[in-house]
């Protein structure tokens, strides 16, 4: 049980804590090659859309197969997209690299797989305290990996640092080897043979789980949003690319803390009434964001209270999936809900570049986040977290 929490833990702090500083790149890549704001945008949009259409398939991978042989690919895509996207020389190059390749690889190496092996390997009472750990590794990746992209990118350029960064990746490759699953654990009984079809219908037929993916498409926009455009809204202001490297990494930091804290809190409270105010405290975060002066300390304080509720929607949101469905399908639910993650990302990630473009600002990007926010807290409050009672096959 250590093991699988702690190979895990590292694998999201390196898959996690890269993509999490892709933002740096924006301002260095479109001014040497000559690229508007938007083709970047675009190209982190279809990433974030790969890693959600390529979700289900990877989880369902990793279900039937074990997440082993998933993880292994995956480092290796992610390797080769890191040296692809510094090859890039056009629009299109970048969408192959670090838009296909990246997120496919994220696909098999992040939450909808990491959450699998954890909701298969440790029991129900401490699979919500288990997720929230994992998590935050993942968010303690995106405090330690900025900074150190940063420094990269200061010290070898941009081409360089993504050099370093596809050697580094392919530390996943021996974790992998660590979390091979027993034939054991990847069958449990109690499941009375349940098919693929009919786990899919069954779960897209449920309210409660069609409510906490709805939620999570607002998770996606805002997240990616956040950390993509930041930086360069805050440059526009006249503040230095200091103050957002800081901000990310302060957002990382808190994240530890909120991503931990709401999967402890989930083995106590309801879940949808975790998921319900982190949803809503964001969107009155980012109103006194706005409203506020802005100054370096504001950004910080904003960074450190989204820090507190950035990632801290995924511990709750796998643990309701695990409570009502089970552990046989978790991370093909798992990457269904995450697609939907990942269509909200893929919005706020292109929306942020495209709105910017056409009227010369985020100002109506950050009114739809707060707008988003508040239709996501609404609709996690009728989930109901109650596992589903299945007819218990007659024997023939």
């Amino acid at each position: 049980m250590t093991r699988v929490l702690l190979c895990g833990a590292i694998v999201l702090t390196l898959s996690m804590g890269i993509r999490h500083g892709f933002g740096l790149w924006l301002q260095p890549m479109t001014m040497e090659r000559g690229w508007t704001r938007e083709a970047f945008a675009f190209a982190m949009a279809v990433q974030n859309l790969a890693w959600g259409l390529a979700a289900p398939l990877a989880g369902g991978l990793a279900d039937r197969h074990g997440a082993a042989r998933v993880l292994l690919v995956a480092a290796l895509a992610y390797a080769a997209g890191l040296a692809g996207m510094a090859f890039s020389a056009t629009g299109t190059g970048l969408v192959l690299s670090a838009g296909l390749m990246i997120g496919v690889a994220q696909a098999g190496s992040t939450y909808a797989v990491i959450y699998g092996i954890i909701g298969r390997n440790l029991p129900a009472e401490r699979r919500s305290w288990a997720m929230g750990v994992a998590g935050a590794a993942g968010s303690f990746g995106q405090f330690l990996m900025v900074p150190v992209e940063n420094a990269l990118i200061g010290n070898l350029g941009w081409q360089g640092a993504l050099w370093v960064l596809s050697v580094l990746v392919l530390l996943i490759l021996p974790l992998a080897l660590l979390l091979r699953e027993p034939a054991a654990v990847m069958r449990p009984a109690g499941h009375g043979g349940q098919s693929v079809r009919a786990a899919l219908r069954e779960a897209f037929g449920n309210r409660s789980y069609q409510f906490v993916t709805a939620g999570y498409f607002v998770c996606g926009f805002q997240v990616v949003f956040i950390g993509l455009h930041l930086p360069s809204y805050l440059k526009d202001h006249g503040m230095s690319p200091g103050v957002a490297t800081t901000a990310l990494a302060i957002v990382g930091l808190f994240n530890v803390i909120g991503t931990y804290v709401a999967g402890s809190l989930g083995q106590r409270l309801p879940k949808r009434y975790i998921l319900s105010a982190i949803y809503g405290l964001r969107s009155v975060v980012i109103a006194i964001f706005l409203a506020a002066p802005l100054t370096p300390w504001s950004v910080y304080l904003f960074a450190a209270a989204m820090g507190l509720l950035w990632l801290s929607t995924v511990p709750p949101t796998n643990a309701v999936i695990a409570q009502i469905f089970g552990v046989q399908y978790m991370s093909m639910l798992s990457g269904f809900a995450f697609l939907s993650h990942q269509v909200g990302s893929f919005l706020g990630a292109w929306l942020g570049g495209r709105l910017y473009v056409a009227l010369g600002s985020y100002d109506w990007v950050w009114g739809l986040s707060i707008a988003l926010g508040l239709f996501a807290a609404l609709v996690n409050l009728p989930v109901r977290e109650a596992p589903l009672v299945r007819p218990v096959p007659r024997a023939a």
